[in-house]
């Protein structure tokens, strides 16, 4: 059975029904505007940099799969966990926000999926601390687990403002939170 939200995303050309997971968190947190520069992690199939696109900000994807082409995007392939991807991404200039959308593939197994989410989260948020601007904003998705209060305070140290969030477009039964950080301190 397709969703409205699936439904909605081939109705309006996006690539994948979590657009208006970040649709509905930039009209609640103001998160992205004009010409900001984002980095999205976890950026297949490519939805959220159609919503950066839409918005103006200037944007550059990582994934370890390759996406289809998008005009005017940068794109890295590559994976996080590897030292040479976050080189690369450490290599390019500073961010206004840093995205990540990134999941693991499901196994089946709640403890190690929920494990695997935070491992992600971790990762991107570490990479956040180093790209991101003064006063830059930070969303990641991560599964709910018994360690997700404690990542959570730890964002709490270094943002103004932390918010825990389920967007309406993500579905019922899903485990999945995005944590919204704005005003990044450095």
């Amino acid at each position: 059975m397709i969703d409205k939200f699936t439904l909605r995303a081939r109705q309006e050309g996006y690539r994948a029904r979590s657009a208006y997971k970040l649709i509905s968190l930039n009209k609640k947190y103001n998160l992205i505007k004009r010409n900001d520069k984002v980095l999205d992690l976890g950026t297949w199939p490519g939805s959220w940099m159609q919503v950066c696109q839409n918005l103006s900000a200037q944007v550059t994807g990582v994934d370890t799969k390759q996406i289809q082409y998008i005009k005017n995007v940068r794109f890295i392939l590559g994976d996080i966990f590897k030292k040479e991807t976050r080189d690369k991404i450490y290599s390019l200039e500073k961010f206004d926000v840093v995205l990540s959308d990134l999941a693991p593939r499901i196994s089946g197994n709640i403890e190690q999926d929920q494990y695997k989410s935070l491992e992600l989260s971790k990762i991107a948020f570490n990479i956040a601390r180093k790209v991101l601007n003064r006063n830059g904003n930070f969303v990641c998705k991560t599964f709910q687990s018994q360690e997700f209060n404690e990542f959570l305070k730890d964002i709490k140290n270094y943002f103004n403002f932390v918010k825990a969030t389920k967007p309406e477009a993500s579905k019922k039964s899903s485990k999945e939170m995005y944590i919204v950080a704005k005003g990044y301190r450095t």
